[in-house]
């Protein structure tokens, strides 16, 4: 494909997009990426109604250039009382370690999916971009998503999902590698076994579908860039080299960590939220993902998407509290040690440079 072909599509000067990444950013980093050229992203699923919409009014009247928001599309969790009880047992020694009360009462889920209400308040701002984790939506919701004018992107991890977005309505798919950071877009199934790395994976998208493909993970600098375009990249996304920039809100322990030696050790976790999740590895991850799957710090006592994290919540307050990162989620990709503190701007610029070399 030609790297025309994303560009136009989005209308954008660079084939650059900046990902969503919940926790870490507001409008403020999506707005400095779009207006050097890139694609911007809002990431907008632990947002209220009123947050979102002041984000939106922002990137409505700043932005100088296209720009994305962001959301999900999981399944809401069916109860399970008994792996709630079995998450609430292993979390109670640490709990009484750190001189918390055990864990009780029903977990909350605190990320909910695009659904109409959602699509409602989004509509009077008609995004130029709208991109979705964890598949699509209802097709009666991705039409009336398509009926603003936006443009639709969505994350692959095999083959098959791709397949499964283009027949399905997407206009680009994001080709996510194992090496990515953050949540997994997997949908179509839960072996970790079938995720493939950013380079193989990539060619076999490309192959394999009509629409413009957008290499992620582990992709850092011009020299990754490069690498992706030569092997039929349409476009790059970057998430964790993102985080150091000072447009981001990245707090202070999970800067600390990208910029120390833990940052070359990162791994899949479910034990942040119940999903799949790529982060530098942390006491949470070690204490309680013991199952082992795919070389990861995976529990099979976790709650469903997005659950796990309400017990976990007073144990990160407690150890944050004290300047500690040991149950804070440190979302970062394979190449989060070659990330740098550079302005946001100045970071699109320098990944450009790898698509035009």
């Amino acid at each position: 494909m030609s790297k025309s072909t994303l560009q136009d599509l989005l209308g954008l000067r660079l084939p650059v997009i900046q990902a969503p990444m919940a926790g870490s950013q507001d409008s403020a980093l999506a707005l400095a990426v779009t207006n050097a050229g890139g694609l911007g992203s809002l990431p907008a699923a632990t947002l209220s109604p009123a947050q979102l919409r002041a984000e939106l009014e922002v990137l409505r009247r700043e932005a100088r250039g296209p720009w994305s928001v962001n959301f999900f599309c999981h399944q809401p969790p069916q109860a399970d009382a008994q792996r709630e009880a079995q998450w609430r047992a292993a979390l109670a020694p640490l709990c009484a370690e750190a001189g918390l009360p055990a864990p009780e009462g029903r977990a909350v889920a605190a990320r909910a999916p695009f659904d109409a209400a959602v699509a409602d308040w989004v509509e009077p701002f008609r995004p130029p971009v709208v991109s979705f984790h964890f598949g699509l939506p209802a097709p009666e919701l991705l039409a009336r998503v398509k009926s603003w004018g936006s443009r639709v992107l969505t994350s692959a991890t095999t083959v098959e999902e791709a397949q499964w977005l283009q027949a399905h309505g997407a206009d680009a798919i994001i080709a996510q590698g194992l090496e990515a950071g953050g949540h997994r877009g997997i949908f179509l199934g839960d072996d970790l076994t079938t995720q493939l790395g950013t380079f193989a994976l990539l060619p076999q998208v490309v192959r394999a579908v009509e629409l413009p493909v957008i290499a992620a993970g582990g992709i850092a600098d011009a020299a990754g860039v490069a690498a992706a375009r030569a092997l039929g990249a349409a476009g790059i996304q970057v998430g964790t080299a993102y985080l150091l920039c000072p447009e981001a809100r990245t707090s202070a322990l999970h800067r600390a960590a990208l910029q120390s030696e833990a940052a070359q050790h990162t791994a899949l976790t479910n034990v942040f939220t119940g999903r799949p999740a790529r982060g530098i590895v942390n006491r949470a991850m070690r204490a309680l993902g013991a199952d082992g799957n795919s070389g990861g710090c995976i529990s099979s006592q976790a709650p469903a998407f997005p659950l796990a994290a309400t017990h976990l919540a007073p144990l990160r307050a407690w150890a944050e509290a004290q300047g500690r990162d040991d149950f804070t989620p440190l979302w970062a990709g394979q190449a989060a040690a070659l990330a740098r503190a550079l302005p946001a701007a100045e970071l699109t610029l320098a990944l450009a440079e790898g698509w035009r070399g």
